[in-house]
């Protein structure tokens, strides 16, 4: 009797070569420079479009902006999120959910005791990086953000992003730290 092993063997391997080729999902692009300036750029537009939406519609209209926001600039879709904001404390200081970051820019949840950093009446933004590091589809930021009032007063912070490509290649911020420069 004969066997047809060869041929079998040479057909299954073409079959998982062929199927390993097309199953394979492609990894997004790596982030460019231009990307995590217009990322940074349009957090900061989003921060005072809350801030402006606030106060024209109210709290409902501050957290509608801030919860579209969230989806479209944050990557909870892709897991927890290193979200360490400026102004918090224990046992809140790190949030990691959705919930607790919406609460962190507009208040209104009991369960988080904050007032709303984006409800300030904040008018301008600049960041200033101190380094980028680019690694494939994430990239990592530290340097300073300052916020200006309307009545001129100007708060600094010091901000540490992460930024990963998500499988659609939309830039997603995973790690937000910030915190108020140590002073003595």
């Amino acid at each position: 009797m004969m066997t047809h092993k060869p041929l079998l063997v040479t057909l299954a391997c073409a079959l998982l070569s062929f199927t390993s080729a097309v199953a394979k999902p492609t990894a997004p692009a790596g982030i460019t420079q231009e990307e995590v300036d217009a990322a940074q750029k349009a957090w900061g537009a989003a921060l005072l479009d809350i801030s402006a939406s606030y106060r024209k519609g109210g709290i409902a209209e501050a957290e509608s902006k801030a919860s579209k926001v969230l989806d479209h600039a944050y990557g909870y879709n892709l897991g927890p999120v290193l979200f360490k904001p400026t102004l918090t404390t224990a046992p809140n200081t790190f949030r990691t959910t959705r919930e607790g970051a919406l609460a962190y820019f507009v208040g209104n949840n009991a369960k988080f005791p904050d007032k709303g950093f984006a409800l300030k009446p904040w008018v301008k933004y600049e960041f200033e990086n101190a380094a980028v590091q680019l690694h494939g589809d994430l990239a990592l930021t530290m340097g300073k953000v300052r916020l200006t009032d309307d009545s001129g007063k100007v708060t600094e912070v010091d901000k540490t992003w992460g930024f990963k490509k998500d499988d659609q290649g939309k830039l997603r911020i995973v790690l937000h730290h910030s915190s108020l420069p140590y002073k003595e």
